[in-house]
């Protein structure tokens, strides 16, 4: 799992500042999907038409955000399909320019309170991806959760020399207050 929204001392950190739309993508979305995870420069990026299946076939759980009409980021997620009360966050993306506005949780807080039922997310992390780390470690704070470390991915596992990725897992998973589940 990646993810590109890391704290910069270039912006400000309150989020109230910041005017964003997030919604669940639709087909015209996926594109922008593929850009910012091109741009992203960390991002290991997919193919376009991998990112049109999550902008059509996954578009209840995955999330876009958007700044006026500009797409400034997205997550990649889905239901696990022998847990469906698990939502595994396969990547996570922000414009560089966004970086640091706390763009990333508040995509993850979209992704799991409008998908009802999850009491789970779980995503994959190299042990070297200290952003993603950080990201997942307040967020869980800030949602009052646990975050275990388990093996996940390991090194063999990938045929191309992909470093291990341990499985990160965050619960239990309550709606925020004033969150609307589902909608």
């Amino acid at each position: 799992m990646d993810t590109t929204d890391t704290a910069t001392t270039d912006h400000p950190t309150d989020s109230t500042t910041l005017e964003l739309t997030v919604r669940p993508p639709t087909t015209a979305d996926g594109g922008a999907m593929w850009r910012l995870a091109r741009d992203s420069g960390t991002l290991d990026l997919n193919t376009s038409y991998a990112y049109l299946l999550l902008a059509t076939h996954f578009a209840d759980t995955c999330r876009v955000a958007f700044a006026g009409d500009d797409a400034v980021g997205f997550v990649a997620a889905y239901r696990l399909p022998q847990d469906p009360s698990a939502l595994f966050v396969w990547q996570v993306a922000v414009d560089e320019r966004l970086r640091g506005r706390r763009v990333a949780a508040r995509l993850l807080d979209a992704a799991v309170d409008e998908t009802d039922g999850i009491t789970r997310l779980e995503t994959t992390v190299t042990t070297d991806n200290a952003a993603s780390r950080r990201l997942f470690s307040r967020w869980a704070q800030r949602r009052g959760a646990a975050l275990t470390e388990r093996e996940g991915f390991t090194a063999a596992h990938f045929p191309d020399g992909h470093d291990a990725e341990p499985l990160l897992v965050i619960e239990p998973l309550v709606p925020l207050a004033g969150a609307d589940p589902g909608h």
